[in-house]
């Protein structure tokens, strides 16, 4: 008798648990950010800094654990800030896992890509992991591109990132122009960079 409401006692708490992460995971969407939203704003330390701060995904002072203040206005030479990228120009915005060696060879193509669109800003976010195995991973692949370390996955979840390699892509300004879900080469990356120079819809 105690063993059967042991056993339904496990039963609720796991189904109540699946029950929780399936909301949270709808309520993110899991599809990256959509052609027509704008780019959630957000500033982390880059893999070079020493800071293992979690990121500021704040929208408005005095916002709690999301930061002190709007994350837009946290800049810095070790900080990546995504609404500085949006204001320079088109946005080429990569997500990646360290221990996922696809997703370190998406990061590639944008290096490889980069110098050769100088006008739109290329860079990426590694979510959660070792930072230090970022630090090595980033030098060993001679990354030039600016990686930002999203310590607690704050950046992660409110992009709705469920898998990598996530690439989004924004117009100058930060209206998000789609995202891809997939590996890009160089020639698909190539045709979407193109195209978001353009402001042409991208395929």
């Amino acid at each position: 008798m105690k063993g059967g409401w042991l056993v339904g006692v496990v039963g609720v708490v796991v189904l109540a648990y699946i029950t929780l992460n399936t909301l949270r995971t709808e309520s993110v969407g899991s599809r990256g950010p959509q052609a027509g939203e704008r780019l959630p704003p957000f500033a982390m330390p880059l893999a070079e800094s020493r800071s293992d701060a979690d990121a500021n995904i704040a929208t408005r002072p005095g916002s709690g654990p999301e930061g002190a203040r709007p994350a837009c206005t946290v800049r810095g030479r070790e900080i990546l800030n995504v609404c500085e990228l949006a204001e320079q120009g088109p946005v080429v915005l990569a997500f990646l896992a360290t221990r996922s060696g696809r997703c370190a060879e998406q990061v590639d193509v944008l290096d490889a890509l980069a110098p050769r669109h100088p006008d739109v800003r290329f860079a990426a976010v590694s979510v959660r992991g070792d930072h230090e195995q970022l630090r090595r991973t980033a030098r060993a692949r001679g990354w030039e591109l600016p990686v930002g370390y999203d310590h607690d996955g704050a950046v992660a979840n409110i992009y709705g990132i469920a898998i990598c390699p996530t690439v989004t892509f924004a117009r100058r300004g930060g209206e998000v122009a789609g995202t891809a879900l997939e590996f890009l080469d160089e020639r698909a990356l190539t045709t979407r960079v193109e195209a978001l120079e353009q402001g042409r819809p991208l395929p």
